[in-house]
């Protein structure tokens, strides 16, 4: 199945009534709170949680070389505003022999949601919105749910939710991060080929090895580079850091180069001589 084929074939599952037959291969998918209750004009945070079966995935905000993206239209009452999901660092995954971005673990995707200011406490309500999503393992399956979840309305500030407020702190925690330990340049070497330099800055930032270069993971954050292609990663011993070199993707070679590299590097342990952020954001200006 094409890239050209699942973004028609998502398309179509955002315009399908509701009565239309759910496809639900290789996953569950659930719309749960943060809080127990909603205070009237106060923000709060509810999520589409995926339960991946062995061996399937979907895919992260961008997902590379193939796949969509998971999302979420919703469909809320009058005066409500539902916000953007937003993603926690991905993983690599593989689309039968093409590498890609996405998630093979449980994930929580979250977005924010305002309420009006004039609501009835003692009243409830009713939040909706229609899931679409990608998932794979040999194949690939879109898929769609119509979700909703039923909160109660109360004067007081929201409390959290017991069972599902530790995963939205643990999503929130995975998010990448930028870090002042590192500073990163690259440059265009040619039309297929990007260099991209990593050098500690700080004393935070922890001490590399050949070897912990080798557990180094390369994300994409705007499709510019190749997810499946290799990338080349190895310690430099004269700066102590990283040297990368990165394969510009085959649609985007006749395009002019972006202003700034936007990328993540995933390191198990983390960046930092305290560990954290295990996925480091970076965007340095792309020079020739």
């Amino acid at each position: 199945m094409t890239l050209r084929i699942l973004l028609a074939s998502l398309a179509l599952l955002l315009t399908l009534p509701s009565q239309a037959e759910e496809n639900r291969v290789g996953l569950s998918v659930d719309l749960v709170s943060e809080v127990s209750h909603i205070q009237p004009g106060t923000p709060f945070y509810v999520g589409v949680f995926i339960h991946h079966k062995p061996g399937f995935h979907t895919y992260w905000k961008q997902p590379g070389i193939v796949g969509v993206p998971t999302s979420i239209k919703w469909d809320l009452p009058r005066g409500w505003k539902g916000g953007d999901l937003e993603y926690p660092e991905p993983e690599s995954v593989m689309m039968f022999t093409l590498k890609a971005q996405g998630y093979e673990r449980d994930v929580l995707l979250q977005a924010q949601i305002t309420p009006p200011k004039k609501l009835d406490p003692g009243s409830s309500i009713t939040l909706s919105g229609r899931a679409v999503w990608m998932c794979c393992a040999q194949s690939c399956h879109p898929g769609f749910k119509d979700l909703s979840l039923t909160l109660p309305i109360a004067a007081d500030s929201p409390t959290s939710d017991p069972k599902w407020h530790p995963l939205f702190e643990k999503e929130r925690a995975a998010r990448p991060q930028e870090s002042s330990a590192w500073s990163s340049s690259a440059r265009l070497l040619n039309d297929s080929q990007v260099e991209l330099l990593l050098t500690p800055a700080s004393p935070n930032a922890r001490p590399l090895s050949p070897a912990l270069a080798k557990q180094v993971i390369y994300f994409t954050e705007d499709g510019w580079i190749d997810s499946d292609d290799p990338h080349s990663i190895t310690f430099d011993t004269a700066t102590k850091g990283l040297r990368l070199l990165l394969p510009i993707s085959k649609g985007h070679r006749d395009k002019r180069p972006p202003k700034n590299l936007a990328s993540l590097l995933q390191l198990p342990g983390g960046w930092q001589k305290k560990h954290l952020p295990k996925t480091l954001r970076l965007s340095p200006t792309l020079t020739r």
